[in-house]
């Protein structure tokens, strides 16, 4: 029996890295045990413009007719400035080819703002989120449903499916070596936040130098290169020695969370969306973090210790007490791999795909073309 195919619609490649283009490499292995075959496809409206780039998606779409075409959504992926404009008229040209439509939502939240042009976005976007909703007939979200406050309520097409790591799984930690106690921090945001998590970051680990002794901390991934300079001058003379990796491939992000002690983890609160807190979970990590109410089921079922959102001095006493209880880092790492097998798993996050998709009603050969229309000036 052939393997179903999904083709996964991907706007504009991020960088330095896309973490949608690695979610859909890494579900799309696992598809496959799944009788799915993932194919990733790309609208090129970036390069080719929209008008162009749609006409040659409504001729690769023909192809489609009768499978699943999941538009994977983040806003700036389908927009330059934060106006998702033309993403309803691909939802539109999909079904006029007569394809099975579903969005998997990597962002639900419209941007927030205080200026007269965020208010303007904030509403747009929120307009362009339910207008793509109601017309499709699967929805996919990256955190519980109950966060997403404009979702109508107990819409069966609806289904939270948290992200795996995108990186390999780790079951057994490796032997830590005979320096000092070792905390991991993946990725630092490169806007405005930097200079934040930064001093966050130093204040929590001269903390522990404080009460602990000589420690190491471990950045790396995106942002810690950028990082650099101001992690060594917040370090300069204390008892910390500093590494930043820069990018690493994905067995090399495992492969140094593996030799860690705790993740640390300050890029605003942890959630069921952060790719990078999930890493430390498929690792069986220890994770010191921000807490927030987005940091939900599954994701408490890990290994965490969370401090109130931006309470630095709870976020140190929490980093402190799991780095000197050797058996409370146990506990948490057992917790972080229950955690990692029963929901985070690319495994357990495919067969919630594929339940999902099968229990979704396919359109009516009989179902008349929604016109989807939503105008702006610029995208």
């Amino acid at each position: 029996m052939s393997a179903e195919r999904i083709i996964a619609l991907l706007g504009r490649r991020d960088e330095p890295t896309d973490g949608v283009a690695d979610y859909c490499d890494w579900l799309g292995g696992s598809l496959a045990g799944c009788g799915y075959q993932l194919e990733t496809v790309r609208v090129n409206w970036l390069e080719l413009g929209w008008r162009a780039a749609l006409a040659e998606l409504e001729k690769k779409s023909v192809e489609w007719r009768g499978e699943w075409v999941l538009l994977q959504y983040t806003v700036l992926a389908w927009s330059k400035r934060g106006f998702p404009a033309h993403t309803p008229r691909i939802v539109s040209r999909l079904k006029k080819s007569g394809v099975r439509c579903g969005i998997v939502f990597h962002d639900f939240h419209p941007f927030g703002g205080n200026r007269i042009i965020d208010r303007a976005r904030y509403h747009y976007q929120l307009r362009i989120l339910r207008r793509m909703y109601q017309h499709v007939s699967f929805a996919s979200f990256t955190a519980p449903l109950q966060k997403v406050a404009w979702l109508p309520s107990r819409d069966p097409k609806a289904i939270f499916i948290p992200i795996g790591a995108n990186c390999p799984e780790l079951t057994e930690r490796s032997l830590p070596s005979k320096g000092p106690l070792t905390v991991a921090v993946f990725c630092v945001t490169t806007d405005h936040r930097m200079a934040q998590e930064v001093s966050d970051i130093g204040y929590a680990l001269k903390s522990a130098e404080s009460v602990l002794g000589a420690l190491r901390l471990v950045v790396f991934g995106r942002g810690s290169k950028e990082a650099a300079s101001a992690l060594h001058a917040e370090f300069s003379g204390t008892r910390v020695d500093v590494k930043t990796l820069g990018l690493l491939s994905p067995e090399d992000v495992s492969r140094t969370l593996a030799c860690a002690d705790v993740m640390l983890f300050v890029r605003g609160y942890i959630s069921s969306r952060r790719g990078s807190a999930i890493a430390g979970i498929a690792c069986g990590l220890p994770i010191v973090g921000f807490e927030s109410v987005d940091s939900a089921w599954p994701l408490t079922e890990a290994g965490l210790v969370l401090a109130p959102e931006n309470n630095r001095k709870a976020l140190s006493a929490a980093l402190v007490n799991v780095l000197s209880d050797p058996a409370l880092q146990q506990t948490l790492r057992e917790r972080s791999r229950h955690a990692q097998k029963q929901y985070f798993s690319w495994t357990a996050i495919a067969q919630q795909f594929a339940t999902g998709l099968r229990r979704a009603a396919p359109p009516s050969s009989e179902e008349p073309t929604s016109k989807i229309t939503v105008s702006a000036r610029s995208s």
